[in-house]
C-alpha cells in the first residue's frame, strides 16, 4: 500500500492510497452509486487483477475509488470512479482520476487507446481530461455475460 498523490490535494483527513478494494468496499460504493450488484467471485476477481487501484480513505474508511483495467499494452480503461455521495464535491474524484491519469501517462505507449464509459451526466467531468464523446458512427457496444444466452 502506497500513497498515490499528496494528503492535502483532498483535504487533511482524506488520503489517497494505491491499492486494490476488498470485495466488501467494492460492493458498497457500486450499492452507494445505484448501480447493479456483482457476485464475490466476479468482483474479486476483477479487484485482483485490475492494473491499477487507487482509494479515498477517510479515517478507515474507503469513500471513493477508482482503477485502470485492459492489457497494459495497447488498451487502457478508466473504471469504477466512485466517491460516495457524502463525500461529493470536495474534488476527491479528480484527485482520483489524477492519480489515475499519472498512471496512464508512466505506462501507457504513444497509440494506446484509453477509454471509458461514463454514467449519465459525467462526460464533462471527463473531458477535462482529455476524453471525448464517441461520435454516433463509431458507438460503442457492451454486453453483461450471462451464461447460456446467445
Amino acid at each position: 500500500m502506497r500513497s498515490a498523490t499528496p494528503a492535502d490535494r483532498c483535504g487533511p483527513e482524506i488520503r489517497l492510497v494505491e491499492r486494490a478494494l476488498t470485495v466488501e468496499e467494492y460492493q458498497r460504493l457500486r450499492a452507494s452509486t445505484g448501480w447493479s450488484q456483482v457476485s464475490r467471485d466476479c468482483a474479486g476477481a476483477g479487484m485482483d487483477r485490475a492494473l491499477f487501484s487507487v482509494c479515498a480513505v477517510a479515517g478507515d474508511e474507503v469513500i471513493g475509488c477508482g482503477r485502470v483495467v485492459g492489457d497494459g499494452g495497447l488498451y487502457f480503461y478508466v473504471q469504477d470512479v466512485i466517491v460516495l455521495p457524502e463525500y461529493r464535491g470536495r474534488g476527491i474524484g479528480r484527485s482520483i482520476m489524477s492519480a489515475i491519469m499519472g498512471h496512464i501517462e508512466s505506462h501507457a505507449r504513444p497509440g494506446a487507446f484509453i477509454g471509458l464509459m461514463a454514467a449519465r451526466g459525467y462526460a464533462g467531468f471527463y473531458e477535462k481530461y482529455g476524453f471525448a464523446r464517441r461520435p454516433d458512427e463509431a458507438p460503442g457496444m457492451f454486453r453483461v455475460w450471462k451464461p447460456g444466452s446467445p
